[in-house]
């Protein structure tokens, strides 16, 4: 007589007749019966209303919710957050395009963002991230190289993207990557060379076909160190880049061009209204082509946008308004050892100060702050002490005698 467990209990098959029969406390399944049962849960977990990806036309955040996302981490940079909303708005309705036979393809806008370190470039890629409903990734341009060289190959972009996507390649192919540092494969020289630029113009060749929309092969763990892996063929036609970079020194090439009209009636007017002091809201194509871009890769980066240089009432609401603000992090550090941390108005006033004298953007703030709170945050969580008020007078004294005060630009 045989025992309960001796047969799958969902097709009746013989441990005998079964290659593998797993017992489990009051039955048994077979191989094939489990082989079932994923494929089963697999499907119905990819079909499920919440699933990761999956969108609903009807739930799609409009381009002014989206905005009003980035307003509470985000201060200022108004048109970049317009220009980035709306781009991600429409490529959630390109996703979802419908056949209605008149021929009318809708293109994805790729979106390059211009501005100087600190602006906020990355945190705005960061932030969107948050909110929208595909698979999103963060890369850094400056590692690339081109194929047979030392760095990484074009393809593992997309390899990141796969990840963020837990490797369902559908979802990838309409997932959003934020190529970060593009300004640091800008063309080297106008020139022609004998050597190759493998990190520069080499670089946005292979970028090409990425953006315009290719199958491309994409190795799953990164090409050179395992060769021998297979390719998983991933297609960029519905994937929505966003390219960031500082392109450091493009102001100069932007006034030469305001300056080029020496002759007309109209020349000391349209001079005397360039805003001077934020020449980076005049950058046209034209300005990144000088800058190193080459014209193939501009093309391809149809929006184009900027972020303004930070002023001293920008930093300060940086410091303390956004809900993941940089006193809101020491304060939150603080309180996980029970201290309450709370700070003199001046205080805030002071940093700023010294941050444009950094020049650093809003980076500089969080330098600033934590060389200020360095030497509380190394004795106060073995002491007693539960509460800690910075003065102007603690935070002049610490961050003078840190470090970081020697890195002060004269």
């Amino acid at each position: 007589m045989s025992r309960a467990d001796d047969r799958c209990s969902f097709c009746g098959k013989t441990r005998r007749g079964a290659k593998m029969l797993i017992t489990g406390i009051s039955g048994s399944i077979c191989e094939n019966c489990a082989e079932q049962a994923f494929n089963l849960v697999r499907e119905e977990l990819k079909n499920k209303k919440d699933g990761k990806f999956l969108m609903d036309e009807k739930e799609f955040p409009k381009p002014n919710v989206i905005k009003r996302f980035l307003d509470e981490y985000v201060i200022g940079q108004d048109d970049a957050k317009r220009y980035l909303s709306v781009a991600v708005y429409n490529h959630y309705k390109r996703l979802t395009q419908k056949e209605t036979g008149d021929d009318v393809e809708i293109e994805k806008s790729n979106i390059i963002m211009v501005g100087s370190t600190g602006t906020g470039k990355t945190l705005l890629a960061r932030t969107i991230a948050k909110k929208i409903n595909v698979p999103f990734c963060i890369v850094d341009a400056t590692v690339f190289t081109e194929a047979g060289y030392v760095g990484e190959d074009i393809e593992s972009i997309l390899t990141r993207l796969l990840q963020a996507s837990d490797y369902d390649v559908e979802s990838a192919q309409r997932g959003i990557v934020f190529i970060d540092e593009i300004d640091k494969i800008a063309r080297k020289s106008d020139n022609p060379s004998i050597t190759r630029d493998v990190s520069g113009e080499g670089v946005q060749q292979g970028l090409l076909k990425l953006l315009e929309g290719a199958v491309v092969n994409v190795p799953p763990q990164g090409g050179r160190k395992h060769p021998e892996q297979r390719m998983i063929a991933v297609d960029t036609k519905n994937i929505l880049f966003i390219c960031g970079g500082a392109f450091d020194g493009i102001e100069k090439k932007i006034a030469q061009r305001l300056n080029t009209r020496v002759v007309g009636y109209t020349t000391s007017l349209n001079t005397n209204a360039v805003d001077r002091s934020n020449l980076i809201k005049y950058i046209t194509p034209t300005d990144l082509k000088s800058f190193g871009l080459i014209p193939e890769i501009i093309g391809r980066l149809p929006v184009l946008t900027y972020l303004s240089p930070l002023d001293r009432e920008a930093l300060k609401r940086i410091l303390t308004e956004p809900k993941n603000s940089i006193v809101k992090q020491y304060v939150k550090l603080f309180e996980m050892d029970g201290i309450k941390l709370t700070f003199d108005r001046d205080v805030y006033d002071y940093i700023v100060d010294k941050s444009i004298e950094f020049k650093l953007g809003a980076r500089g703030l969080r330098s600033i702050v934590e060389a200020i709170m360095m030497d509380a945050m190394f004795e106060m969580p073995s002491g007693t002490q539960n509460d800690l008020h910075v003065t102007l007078q603690y935070a002049k004294e610490n961050f003078e005698n840190s470090d970081v005060n020697k890195l002060q630009i004269a």
